[in-house]
């Protein structure tokens, strides 16, 4: 473990959609819902709350429930462009950045979360834990904007399970 990085991680995945329509399902409350959120709230600069259909900006803050959990997330947009680059902190002062690019008929979509602590609970439940959660939502993310199939669990009654 000694050239292990706890302070980032980067994943990939390639989705047969266009890269407009990922790009929204990253940066619209509507889209961010079917694959990824039970809620999703935008705020602008004014810090009105956006409608469903309304892209997120830079500036812009959000506040963000999970399935199951009851602990809402809270952050800013740090840099959205409109086209293929979404910045926005995540876990407390943490980065997730969300490249996006065209390969022949499938959009590459590049998730990178660093500015990660280095304390044993930040390398636990962040590093390792967002590690297996962001694995699992960007498998989803292809699911639905591959065929339509939301993957994951939204039943309460059950025990927490990878897909939720």
């Amino acid at each position: 473990m000694k050239n292990f990085d706890w302070t980032r991680f980067t994943k990939r995945i390639a989705v047969k959609a266009p890269l407009s329509a990922i790009y929204a399902a990253w940066t619209t409350p509507e889209e961010l819902e079917k694959w990824f959120l039970e809620e999703v709230k935008f705020y602008d600069l004014d810090k009105n709350r956006t409608t469903n259909q309304q892209t997120a900006e830079t500036g812009f803050t959000y506040k963000w429930k999970w399935h199951i959990y009851d602990d809402l997330m809270k952050g800013r947009i740090l840099e959205a462009n409109g086209k293929d680059l979404f910045r926005f902190t995540f876990e407390g002062e943490c980065i997730v950045e969300v490249k996006l690019k065209t390969e022949r008929e499938y959009t590459i979509v590049e998730l990178t979360h660093k500015n990660i602590p280095t304390d044993d609970e930040s390398k636990q439940y962040i590093r390792l834990g967002c590690a297996s959660g962001w694995t699992f939502y960007l498998i989803n993310l292809k699911s639905v904007y591959e065929g339509g199939l939301d993957l994951r669990n939204k039943d309460e009654n059950l025990e927490i399970m990878i897909n939720n």
